[in-house]
């Protein structure tokens, strides 16, 4: 018989929510993890699993460099192959974007991340597939790679299961349990479940979950895309080529499996609307067409840094749903209005390679009240009950602007600073 009571409660079954129970679990929590569809099938199982670890601030750069770490010790604990060390590059062919890897390089040597300048010969060398005789400046992060999506499910799983954390999928969370200011638990059509605190690691649902208990999280659901090509043999690409990032193009690239994989963060992405959407909608089962709109705009762009892709080429199309924030950064803790639950959403599009520390913080806060990483880019009431922040339009309005201008803006310092 399933147990009615928990813990924890974590409502999720994408990587921030196993990741988040994981943690509870090694610090002797009872954790319940409650998916409606399978584990890891929302916009987790739709990542390209890119590990990045330069951002545009230090804060979020050492989160990220303990993240690698943490999925070295799952390989170890589970015996799953995760992490595909690669190193990445990124590249400028402007001189904004060339002044913006300056900056970012200061900043990444300033906290001893392994950071280097690269010559478009040098790119060249590594990327041969690549055009790279219009770069300005080029950055190299040896420690970087890519994760496998599916292995680190089941690494959080396998991990968890042995800790003792339950996964119960095909589970759909009617609404959050409320007494007083405090949350107490959940309804599912089985039936209430009481628990100490409540995690809402909903994807693009989260905003719903939050609407239940009469909490407004100020995420969206937009859509994204990427290709993968087919393996050929007049284009040969090194399984431990190095990923790339183009933020001109507004392209990211990995090798996989003797052919690229090419996303792009577009000006104009797809915006979704979680409660119209089925029921039983199924975010594996999704599919773009060749012709449409977003997928021609990502093969031009992908066209102008590797030439060879066209729309002939052989490729896959892979088409799913992220979670953004009207500033791109995710929330992660609660909100002032109620206590118990935790909020863990809005990864915009990065909650792969945020997973592994993010279920370290989350744990923290849930079992010691505070974390010794630095939340204010993250802090979950950061926009509580500001104006602009309230009516879900705006809401989403803005999170459009971002996820549009998510690659087109230039990080490290600003115009202004300069």
């Amino acid at each position: 018989m399933n147990k009615q009571v928990a813990d924890v409660i974590v409502v999720g079954g994408g990587v921030a929510g196993l990741s988040t129970a994981l943690q509870l679990a090694r610090r002797g929590k009872s954790v319940l993890v409650l998916e409606q569809g399978q584990l890891g099938s929302g916009s987790t199982g739709r990542a390209a699993g890119l590990l990045g670890q330069l951002r545009g601030t230090s804060a979020s750069t050492k989160m990220l460099m303990d993240g690698v770490e943490t999925v070295l010790e799952l390989e170890r604990e589970t015996g799953e192959e995760i992490f595909l060390q690669t190193g990445s590059v990124r590249v400028a062919a402007t001189p904004d974007r060339a002044q913006e890897i300056v900056d970012l390089v200061e900043m990444g040597r300033a906290i001893d991340f392994d950071i280097t300048h690269l010559t478009a010969s040098e790119v060249d060398q590594k990327l041969p597939y690549m055009k790279t005789d219009d770069l300005l400046d080029a950055c190299y992060c040896p420690t970087d790679g890519h994760l496998q999506p599916a292995e680190l499910v089941s690494a959080y799983v396998k991990w968890g299961r042995k800790l003792g954390v339950e996964y119960r999928t095909q589970t759909r969370v009617e609404k959050i349990l409320v007494e007083g200011d405090h949350a107490i638990g959940v309804q599912t059509g089985d039936g209430p479940i009481t628990c100490g605190a409540l995690v809402n690691a909903g994807g693009p649902w989260s905003y719903l979950i939050a609407d239940s208990a009469d909490t407004v999280l100020p995420t969206a659901a937009i859509g994204h895309v990427y290709l993968t090509t087919r393996p050929d043999d007049e284009i040969q690409i090194d399984r431990l080529s190095p990923g790339v990032r183009d933020r001109e193009n507004r392209i990211y690239s990995r090798p996989e499996a003797g052919g690229l994989i090419v996303g792009m963060y577009e000006a104009e992405p797809e915006q979704y609307t979680m409660e119209d959407l089925p029921a039983d909608f199924d975010m594996a089962l999704m599919k773009a067409a060749r012709d449409d709109i977003h997928v021609a705009m990502l093969i031009y762009s992908a066209q102008q840094r590797f030439p060879w892709i066209n729309e002939r080429t052989a490729m896959t199309i892979t088409t799913g749903i992220m979670t953004f924030s009207p500033d791109g950064k995710a929330f992660c803790g609660t909100m002032p209005n109620l206590q118990g639950l935790f909020h863990c959403s809005g990864f915009s599009g990065h909650g792969i390679v945020q997973s592994p520390t993010i279920g370290v913080i989350m744990a923290e806060l849930i079992c010691d009240g505070k974390t010794n990483y630095d939340l204010n880019e993250i802090e979950a009431d950061r926009f509580f009950e500001m104006s602009g922040y309230l009516d879900r339009k705006e809401i989403a309005d803005r999170c459009f602007e971002m996820a549009g201008n998510y690659y087109g803006r230039v990080e490290g310092k600003t115009a202004t600073e300069r």
